[in-house]
This record gives structure tokens, sequence and C-alpha cells, in this order.
């Protein structure tokens, strides 16, 4: 038996959750499409114990959580919270704020809406995901600010969050995209990420940045192009067109939407956009990933959202420059 769909309007959502009890049953379908199987014993019969959010084997007396391996684990927000969240985030395209999400489900504190967004943004990126593969560009860029008094280009992001993208080619469009946070724009930093994103064999086009030449030697073919030397060729043919344009969009997406972030949470922003990214023809299908529903998420705390991980920036709002 296959997993139960998913709604295709706001009404149909509405209509199909409309309490408590509508989420729970969706969510024992999608854990046992073919009835319940205790994990311990194989047990088919058990006992809801729906206020805890439990199932008891009836066989072993084995309890396991309805919402195990998802984003909603050991939280004491409604589900139908959570489910509306998860289909306001996976269906509206400009995305949604904390304060935007606060509104729309009538939450009177901002923190809650803000930690339901960030523990939905952890579930975003699948740890089976596929490398990105045949032709990618690959580019650095910053969102922020500059530091007056410094030199233009890799030396005037100490205000800034330095980030890598790197993006399929597909004919004159693009396909999916990476996006992560960067430190230096040394080519260890630059060519792991490349190790980490795209697969063995693929056509690279970068610019003339030397920090990529190591890949030459990792099973790549480079393929760079100096911007400054295209230029003074008379060439107007566009470096790296689908990388810029996703860039773009990124940056109208966070001044729109967001109006800044804090940088020790930049990478979760990043994730967001290349989720809606790579979803962006098939928004209704993000729902279930976006919940966990379609693969197992170790829970995220409270606490280790705001700790933001080791070697985490001091928090601070980012004005974004769009000049």
């Amino acid at each position: 038996m296959s997993r139960p769909t998913f709604p295709h309007s706001i009404l149909e959502f509405q209509a199909r959750f409309p309490d408590e009890g509508a989420c729970w049953d969706y969510l024992f379908e999608c854990r046992w499409p073919d009835g319940f199987a205790c994990p311990k014993c194989g047990g088919v019969a058990y006992w809801a114990l729906r206020s805890r959010r439990l199932l008891e084997c009836t066989s072993c007396g084995h309890q396991g959580s309805i919402t195990a391996g998802t984003v909603m684990h050991r939280t004491r927000t409604p589900l139908l919270m959570w489910f509306w969240a998860a289909y306001l985030v996976s269906t509206a395209t400009p995305g949604i704020s904390a304060r935007q999400l606060g509104r729309q489900l009538g939450l009177t504190r901002y923190d809650t809406a803000w930690t339901i967004l960030h523990k939905l943004r952890r579930a975003m990126v699948a740890a089976e995901r596929t490398k990105l593969a045949g032709a990618v560009e690959v580019d650095e860029f910053e969102i922020g600010g500059v530091e007056h008094g410094r030199k233009s280009g890799r030396s005037s992001m100490a205000k800034a969050v330095h980030c890598v993208i790197a993006c399929e080619v597909r004919g004159t469009g693009s396909g999916r995209i990476r996006i992560e946070t960067i430190t230096d724009a040394s080519g260890e930093t630059l060519c792991g990420f490349v190790a980490r994103n795209v697969e063995p064999g693929s056509t690279v086009h970068t610019d003339g940045w030397q920090g990529y030449a190591p890949l030459r030697n990792q099973g790549y073919q480079w393929r760079p192009k100096s911007q400054r030397a295209a230029k003074r060729r008379g060439d107007t043919e566009p470096v790296m067109p689908r990388a810029h344009r996703a860039v773009s969009n990124l940056k109208a997406w966070i001044h729109g939407t967001h109006r800044g972030f804090s940088a020790e949470h930049a990478q979760t922003y990043l994730d967001e956009y290349v989720f809606r990214y790579n979803r962006r023809r098939t928004p209704m299908a993000a729902f279930q990933t976006l919940l966990g529903l379609s693969t197992s998420h170790t829970p995220t705390t409270r606490a280790q959202i705001i700790g933001g991980g080791p070697g985490a920036d001091p928090p601070h709002q980012l004005r974004q420059d769009l000049s």
C-alpha cells in the first residue's frame, strides 16, 4: 500500500486535517502503510496512547512514538500546528518569516514560531541526497555588507557571510543547486565543497580563481573562464549565468521575506533556499520531506538551535547589500 497523498489546495488541506486526530492518522499511515508492526516483536495489535503520542504493543509492551524520526518528536506543540507550518513553508513561493508564521497560526510568542521554522529547516537536508552531476557552475559570493577601507573582491568580505554555490547546467536552464557557507576562498575550502557536492568526472565551470586549480587532479574536468579576460576580449557571453541567477534570487528572497538573518544561522537559511529551489516545480511533494516523514532525522533541540554549533559566530543581524 502506498503512502497517503497530499492535498493540493488550502481548502483541501483544511478539510483533510481538521484536528489532531486527522494528523495522528496521517502520521500512522505514513509510518505503517501496510498496518502496524511492532519493531521489537513484530506484533500487529497495539494500544494508542494519543495524549502521549505513543503506540504500545499489546504483545510485548514496547512503546514507540508516533513522531519518532520526525521534526515533531518530543515537542509539546500540537500536531495540527506543525502540519500547518509545514504546509505554509513548503507551498508559499516566497517562503514565510517567523513573524508571518506566528500571525498565520495565531501564536502569541514569536519564539515558538521561530523555533518551529528552524526545526523545519533542519529537515530540509536529506543525508541520502545524490551529488550534482554533468556540467556544474561553481562560484563564491557574499551576503551582507562590505567593510569600508578594504579592497574589493575576495578581500572585502570581513562583514559578510561568505558562501559558495554549485548549480547544474540543464541546457539554457538550471538543475539542482547546493550552497554552503565557507570561511575563506582557499583551494582546500573550495575543492572540499566541490568534492562533497559534485560527482567526480563532472565538468566544473568556474571563474579564473586559481583556488579551483586542484580540481584537475581530483577527477574533475575543470573549465575556468576569467571574467576580466573575457571583458578585455570583448566576449559578452555571461560567465556562470545560472549560478549568478540563483544567487540573485537568493538575495531577493532574503531581503523580501526575512530582511536579514544572524550569521550563526546562515547555513539553515541557505538550506531552506536550496530546498525551495530544487523543488520549485513540485512544491506539494516537499510536505512529507519537510516533516521528516520520508527519512529519519535526529531530533533537534532548542538548545542545539540556539547554540549554532561549534565555532558559530556571535549572533548579529546582517543588513543585505542588494545594490
